[in-house]
């Protein structure tokens, strides 16, 4: 007999039974979308078919261009036939040292209701969405019994788990699992004079709000830096390490994003008249564990943002690989502009004029959704952020340079009864609040986020799948 789901522990090394618990149940077979498959081939092709003995290169080359696109299709086109099963490379036991298998476009969706990360009703299930398709899937994670999600990059989760704060690396579709050190070495690098910096569990708070940058060696060694943003320098180890290194340096009021395996922070000033520098964080050199990579380089400042080009606060997002600097043109924060880091970088000040169908919902972390992907409330060449006035989200039209409401209802400055409707729901993924384990929060769920979520989710209770 299976033991019960809260005693299940996720292996260290990469597994796959990470993402399944209790009796095994056979589960449909994904078939390949019309878009991977050729024409004629059907939705999977049979043992006599000419596709089905497709040249072994050839099916590779192709699942390569495939993978490309989103892991899911991938998977699907992996599950045509034996055949293209057995050419090409299966993402388990790859999925976190190998990028090409990161669920880049994935994002876990903060289930609102106080349902957070294993609730009991949820049963352990979580369920995620694609940034640019709209699609939803609903995965089974006992991991989150014993483990809170403290950030998302590339859509690997980061894990700190209740028993000993050690940091995982997890892939939600694969089960792969990264173990790194525990963050206790790190408590004694906080200042005691903080609020509850001397509390045994209240300390670790200051761990709470992180933005995670990793790399890979071709010896399969993850370099993971951690930007701390309420201690205000940036902590990092490889999975052969048995503690945190600090960085000698520290850069306050910063707002960070990880982006190619580095760290981007925007070192905002208070004053006015003075300009905000962005800095890139490259990570250690050497990977070979303690003592090689003991050192983290000091920041290189990439742009200097002049005082008289966007105000405080400025937010950085990726979008299309590439990053976007938005922030406010004028102390009433009545207008917002759009740049391009690499145009900053280069002393060109031109701000973006359109977005195109990309949406940017900024916070504590910045999000773009594509507004093609049939989510209701996301409108393209906009910018949706919480009102300084009251906290109701607001949107801002780059193409216009006019706000208005997506919908009514507050965020900011008390819970979201609902959230009522599902640009909340989008939303609060860029809030770390949502993500905690042990959210407070009870709202009830009205009448209108149920028949909004059954309208735009539907079907997404049925909807699992897992790797072949």
């Amino acid at each position: 007999m299976s033991p019960p789901d809260h005693q299940k522990r996720p292996s260290a090394r990469c597994s796959s039974t990470a993402c399944s618990s209790g009796p095994k149940r056979r589960r449909p077979r994904l078939t390949a979308p019309a878009s991977a498959v050729a024409p004629g081939a059907g939705t999977a092709a049979s043992p006599s078919s000419p596709w089905a003995s497709m040249n072994g290169d050839l099916v590779r080359l192709i699942a390569w261009r495939v993978l490309a696109g989103d892991l899911l299709d991938y998977v699907r086109f992996r599950a045509v036939c034996p055949n293209w099963r057995s050419s090409t490379a299966c993402p388990r036991g790859r999925g976190v040292i190998n990028p090409r298998f990161h669920p880049r476009r994935w994002m876990m969706l903060p289930e609102g209701h106080g349902l957070y990360p294993a609730h009991g009703k949820l049963r352990g299930y979580i369920r995620f969405f694609n940034l640019d398709t709209g699609k939803f899937v609903r995965v089974k994670l006992p991991v989150f019994q014993d483990h809170c999600v403290l950030d998302s990059v590339d859509g690997l989760l980061v894990m700190r788990r209740d028993q000993d704060k050690a940091i995982r690396l997890f892939h939600p579709f694969t089960g792969d699992v990264v173990d790194l050190p525990p963050l206790g070495n790190l408590v004694t690098h906080i200042n005691q004079d903080l609020p509850g910096a001397s509390h045994p569990v209240h300390r670790f708070y200051y761990f709470g709000d992180v933005c995670t940058s990793f790399s890979a060696s071709a010896a399969g060694v993850i370099t993971v830096m951690l930007a701390l943003g309420r201690v205000g320098c940036v902590a990092f180890a490889t999975s052969q390490d048995q503690k945190w290194h600090l960085s000698t340096w520290t850069l306050s009021y910063c707002k960070s994003l990880s982006f190619q395996g580095k760290l981007y922070m925007v070192r905002m000033s208070f004053i006015p008249e003075e300009n905000k520098d962005i800095f890139q964080v490259d990570p250690p050199q050497g990977d070979q564990g303690v003592g090689a990579g003991s050192s983290l380089p000091e920041p290189k400042l990439v742009a200097a943002i002049p005082a008289d080009k966007l105000t405080y606060p400025i937010f950085l997002t990726e979008c299309d690989s590439q990053i976007l600097v938005a922030g406010y043109t004028d102390r009433l924060y009545s207008h917002m502009q759009v740049h391009r880091l690499a145009d900053l970088a280069s002393e060109k000040l031109v701000p973006v004029t359109s977005i195109g169908d990309k949406a940017l919902f900024i916070n504590d972390r910045s999000l773009s959704v594509s507004s093609t992907a049939a989510l209701p409330g996301v409108v393209g060449d906009t910018i949706v952020l919480p009102s300084r006035k009251d906290g109701s989200l607001i949107q801002y039209h780059l193409g216009t340079g006019t706000w208005s409401r997506p919908m009514d209802g507050c965020i900011t400055t008390g819970p979201v009864f609902g959230p009522s409707c599902l640009i909340y729901h989008i939303y609060t993924c860029c809030r770390r609040e949502y993500w905690e384990q042990r959210a407070t929060i009870q709202p009830e769920k009205s009448m209108q986020v149920a028949s909004e979520e059954k309208l735009a989710c539907r079907g997404l209770n049925d909807l699992r799948w897992s790797l072949p």
